[in-house]
């Protein structure tokens, strides 16, 4: 121990001085605001690895578009290929369009020709209905090709709106309790 105080006497008392106070500001300092020191470094750690990152994909797209700004036979490939895409979904398109008119065109046909069989059973004097069924099941013994399907009626009954409701008060007996009226008695 007395060495350690030989050594203390040696050094020059401006020294000593500044070790002390450095030592306890710096003590003063971490006591006080320790942990706030230590959360914002791990704060700046993580900011720095994020920013970082995307410095280095930035960086990457940067150089992957200046090499493809350099060859133009890829920009090219890729604009002919995307040409030849919408080409082929437009004449899909078109190759649908038509099939739907050649269908309409068959059904408008077909609407004609029934309204002609209908005028021609009428000025024969004979039932139109009869006569514009049997010729369609004769023609097509499978299913049909018209979209067009008559509807059969049903046999149910409309829905009773008549009868015992209880909530309502209407109907099924000859009492009907209404509740009373809600709010102070107007009395005098």
């Amino acid at each position: 121990m007395e060495r350690d105080g030989d050594q203390l006497s040696t050094r020059p008392a401006l020294e000593t001085e500044g070790l002390r106070f450095l030592h306890v500001t710096v003590g003063s300092l971490l006591a006080t605001y320790g942990w706030y020191i230590v959360f914002s470094c791990i704060l700046l750690y993580v900011v720095f690895q994020k920013l970082s990152t995307r410095l280095r994909a930035l960086r990457q797209r940067q150089l992957d578009r200046a090499a493809a700004a350099l060859e133009p036979d890829i920009v090219v490939k890729r604009q002919e290929a995307l040409a030849a895409a919408r080409l082929k979904m437009q004449d899909e398109l078109n190759a649908q369009v038509e099939k739907h008119k050649e269908k309409l065109r068959q059904l408008e046909e077909e609407k004609r020709r029934q309204k002609i069989e209908m005028w021609d059973s009428m000025q024969e004097g004979k039932s139109y209905k009869g006569n514009t069924r049997k010729p369609q099941e004769e023609d097509s013994p499978g299913p049909s090709t018209s979209s067009v399907i008559p509807k059969r009626k049903s046999d149910r009954k409309p829905l009773r709106r008549g009868g015992y409701n209880p909530l309502s008060g209407e109907g099924g007996g000859t009492c009907s309790w209404r509740p009373g009226r809600r709010g102070p008695s107007s009395g005098g």
